[in-house]
């Protein structure tokens, strides 16, 4: 990304009250001890190492909708 990172970008999200409800799952190829915690304090709500199949990112994202929609109840 050309102005910031990604764990940036969902520390702002998570920043702006019409947005910070918003899901984000991190997307990344960082994999090394800590990077998922790294990415967990920057506001992301979980996280998914690349490369991944679609087997792995489909259930990922359902888990973060169900979990958005329950707390919307």
């Amino acid at each position: 990304m050309p102005v910031m990172d990604g764990l940036q970008a969902a520390s702002q999200i998570r920043q702006e009250p019409k947005t910070q409800s918003i899901p984000i799952l991190a997307a990344t190829a960082k994999a090394m001890s800590g990077d998922r915690e790294q990415c967990l304090a920057s506001g992301c709500n979980d996280y998914i190492a690349k490369p991944f199949t679609h087997r792995e990112l489909g259930p990922a994202i359902k888990k973060l909708l169900d979990k958005a929609l329950a707390e919307r109840k």
